[in-house]
């Protein structure tokens, strides 16, 4: 088959993640965390102690630093500045300054360009808030994955329980899901949307290996 991408939109913490993961190890190809890539402009701006919000400061910031995305032994490894940051982009504080970061167009349009480049090299599966209604509009397959803002809450902490994060409350991470759903529906600059051509899926109703396979079995439905 010729080079094609797989588009996983969806709101925080909704699975979509996990999902495209899955998604991309069944079909032999590549994921790319568009995700991680806001991340570690979000890690920039607080190592430098720069106001995510603020236009002037992080177009600055944009201009100097050198972020890097790079695959090793297929897994996605964000490199800021020569540093491998992987294992730092994580955190609440990052998940906050990634979510006020990414509304800034300057940022949008230096990730949106580099997440173009790399999935034109070769098949992909990309997820993210708006890579079927920008990134790739023209992706093969697009999908939108959905879920109960308490549901989102409940699975992120879990997820930051098991790495032994117990900093946040329910309530407190609920709070964090609504101000990311917020900020990413009602940015300027390539909000969270649904395309019309988009496959819906609630993950409320399924598991994540049972949404899996139902990806799956619409992709081998068009193939």
């Amino acid at each position: 088959m010729s080079i094609y991408q797989i588009a996983v939109d969806g709101p925080s913490g909704s699975g979509k993640s996990t999902l495209a993961k899955g998604v991309a190890k069944e079909l032999g190809i590549m994921y790319l965390d568009t995700g991680a890539m806001y991340r570690t402009c979000g890690l920039a701006a607080i190592k430098r102690r720069i106001d995510p919000k603020d236009d002037a400061q992080v177009k600055r910031l944009m201009d100097e630093i050198k972020l890097e995305v790079k695959f090793i032994d297929g897994e996605q490894h964000m490199i800021l500045d020569g540093e491998d940051v992987t294992g730092d982009i994580r955190t609440p504080q990052v998940s906050v300054a990634a979510s006020d970061i990414s509304a800034l167009p300057v940022v949008r349009t230096a990730m949106v360009e580099m997440q173009r480049s790399i999935a034109r090299k070769q098949s992909f599966v990309l997820d993210g808030r708006d890579i079927a209604s920008n990134v790739l509009p023209n992706a093969k397959y697009k999908f939108f994955v959905t879920a109960k803002a308490s549901t989102r809450a409940e699975r992120r902490l879990a997820e930051l329980q098991e790495r032994g994060d117990f900093s946040q409350s329910y309530e407190e991470v609920l709070r964090d899901i609504e101000y990311r759903d917020e900020q990413d529906m009602n940015r300027l600059s390539a909000p969270l949307v649904q395309v019309p051509e988009a496959i819906v899926i609630n993950t409320d109703e399924h598991t994540i290996e049972g949404t899996r396979d139902l990806l799956l079995s619409y992709i081998n439905e068009v193939n």
